[in-house]
């Protein structure tokens, strides 16, 4: 598919402009955020990945999102819209809404015919550190596909699928990976059957059943703002004098997974997952300029999920996103001991000892 495909033509101008003045809907869709196991980091134009990308979807942490929209009597040539999260109005929102609502608009050419008031919320506190670009951003790409289908139904659920993860990625890259579940997979790559780098889709062969009830606990090492913000990393990709070898091991890494996926290889997942999460930040180390993200707690964790696992025999590992936390993976069979271990020898890392245990999920739903 390319670009032009998302661009309707089961409605047209007549059809928006019919809508009677006034009339109202409301649409409220719950999106996941999700953990990449192959790391995406660099991006070139209109938000493509310069390397696939997968991920795991989780369960718990997600957004909430509603938009309530009204039909305005005349074309508006502004986008009219209200931000409220968690019920306080955010005006330091709409600046990021406002591009993603121009980016997206060739896609959906009835958004400037409607007042649009979106609500948003977190299962996870604001400030844990979790990145919620991914689960907030799909989650209002839903919403509006949904708004699209109540002003002309499409007959095809797929496509709508497609769609909402194309507009997704959009506002955030990642984003295009929290429509679907369990496992999904972003960016062009020739082993991987309809991958595609405009939207995320479903890893389509076998997994083996071991990783159908992955374990995920976040530890929460640091809650605070980034110092440099992922937009500006994935810009410095460019030049970078390790990109080009990077993007070439996301694809080996990617060979390796579906081996990895389909007989259950949790020794070969360890290694490629662990190896990702340090590529990513030895990137952001050697870029120019260079920048750390990891804090000292960070690295105290990953020593002690080594030193566990080898004492223990134990396929816990870690991965790590554009920060400090760290995210716990682990099979649901060692479930009891991980989370003995997380209790006894990592809680003291993580600021005021927060964490959060989550685990795979199966996507976004509408409420």
């Amino acid at each position: 598919m390319t670009e032009k495909d998302f661009i309707p033509t089961h409605y047209s101008k007549r059809n928006i402009e019919s809508v009677q003045e006034g009339k109202q809907g409301k649409t409220v869709w719950k999106s996941p955020s999700n953990i990449a196991l192959v790391k995406y980091w660099g991006k070139r134009e209109n938000q493509l990945p310069a390397n696939p990308s997968i991920s795991f979807t989780l369960d718990s942490c997600a957004t909430v999102t509603s938009v309530t929209f009204t039909k305005l009597k005349n074309r508006s040539k502004t986008f009219a819209f209200d931000v409220l999260f968690e019920g306080e109005s955010r005006p330091d929102f709409r600046p990021k809404i406002a591009t993603f609502l121009n980016r997206i608009e060739t896609y959906l050419p009835f958004l400037r015919w409607y007042n649009l008031r979106i609500e948003t919320s977190n299962s996870f506190p604001h400030s844990s550190g979790i990145a919620s670009s991914a689960s907030g951003m799909s989650a209002l790409a839903l919403c509006l596909i949904d708004m699209e289908n109540d002003i002309a139904p499409m007959a095809d659920e797929e496509f709508f699928i497609k769609k909402a993860s194309f507009l997704a990625r959009l506002g955030s890259g990642s984003a295009c990976r929290s429509v679907e579940g369990d496992i999904v997979h972003w960016g062009y790559h020739e082993k991987t059957k309809g991958s595609s780098d405009l939207y995320g889709i479903k890893f389509p062969y076998a997994v083996d059943d071991i990783f159908k009830e992955y374990q995920d606990t976040i530890l929460l090492v640091d809650k605070g703002k980034k110092e440099v913000s992922s937009t500006l990393g994935h810009n410095l990709m460019h030049g970078h004098p390790f990109a080009q070898r990077r993007f070439e091991q996301a694809h080996t890494n990617l060979d390796r997974l579906h081996k990895v996926f389909s007989s259950g290889d949790l020794d070969g997942f360890v290694d490629i997952v662990e190896s990702e999460a340090l590529t990513l930040h030895a990137m952001m180390m050697s870029s120019r300029p260079y920048f750390i993200l990891m804090k000292p707690n960070t690295l105290e964790i990953i020593n002690k999920i080594w030193a566990f696992r080898k004492a223990t025999q134990s396929k816990v590992c870690f991965t790590l996103d554009a920060g400090a936390n760290v995210h716990v993976l682990y099979p649901k069979m060692e479930k009891q001991r991980v989370l003995e271990f997380i209790e006894n020898d990592l809680v003291a890392h993580c600021e005021k000892g927060h964490y959060i245990c989550d685990r795979i999920g199966y996507g976004a739903k509408k409420m």
